[in-house]
């Protein structure tokens, strides 16, 4: 893929945090910052760890995800090429509260926490930034227990695709003709609350209506409007 054979500098001048920077604070962030490599259902960070870094996904795609103690799994958000999360955690200092998995093998970009406190301080248009990032993340939380308490399945689905494209939080999916977001019928299923075989039933329904197209590898995307805007009707959600 395109986004394998991008270097750090450029995913990093290419955030959209980092377009106000100052040169001498852009040069502190390129110099502080490195990158790991974590492969499938590897750990990018671990519930209970103290954060040392503010995340960057630079290619590949990460799960924040939580287990009870018996084993049951919530997915909170997939997180794609361009999102960054884990700042609430380092604005509190405090341990983290879910685990991040890849989906897929992933590089991720570590901002250390030294680093991202100095531009808290110094850069005005960072601490806008993460206001706004902060009320996205919040409208994206609430947007997911709404559709959890009150949607049915196929909605669900549908709603849980079109919030995959925020601007802000994953700028890296700008969706345009046949869109492709990769992931996986399992993944979605997590996502939006459903099981693998009904999120497969949604996304043929949706497929029919002609808001999205599966394709090998993954889901392209034709009408964003219309995901974002779809509510199924009372006899299909019957069903």
């Amino acid at each position: 893929m395109s986004e394998s054979r991008i270097s750090m500098q450029q995913a990093l001048r290419s955030a959209i945090w980092a377009q106000q920077l100052t040169p001498e604070q852009m040069a502190r962030v390129e110099a502080d910052t490195f990158e790991t490599f974590v492969p499938k259902g590897g750990y990018v960070c671990r519930k209970g760890e103290m954060v040392e870094n503010w995340l960057g996904i630079m290619d590949g795609m990460v799960k924040m995800t939580n287990f009870s103690a018996n084993g049951k799994s919530v997915t909170f958000s997939g997180v794609p090429p361009g999102g960054w999360f884990g700042e609430g955690s380092l604005l509190k200092r405090e341990i983290l509260k879910y685990d991040a998995i890849a989906l897929r093998d992933s590089r991720i970009l570590r901002l250390p926490i030294a680093t991202f406190h100095w531009l808290l301080e110094s850069s005005l248009p960072f601490t806008r930034f993460l206001l706004m990032q902060l009320n996205e993340r919040l409208g994206q939380f609430i947007g997911m227990v709404e559709n959890d308490r009150l949607l049915d399945p196929d909605t669900r689905v549908a709603r849980c695709l079109g919030s995959m494209f925020n601007s802000h939080l994953f700028p890296g999916l700008n969706p345009g003709p046949d869109k492709l977001i990769q992931i996986s019928q399992e993944e979605l299923g997590l996502l939006s609350g459903a099981s693998r075989q009904r999120a497969n039933q949604a996304l043929q329904l949706l497929e029919r209506q002609g808001l999205l197209r599966l394709d090998y590898g993954g889901i392209c995307i034709l009408d964003l409007e219309g995901l974002r805007r779809y509510q199924a009707d009372s006899s299909a959600a019957a069903r």
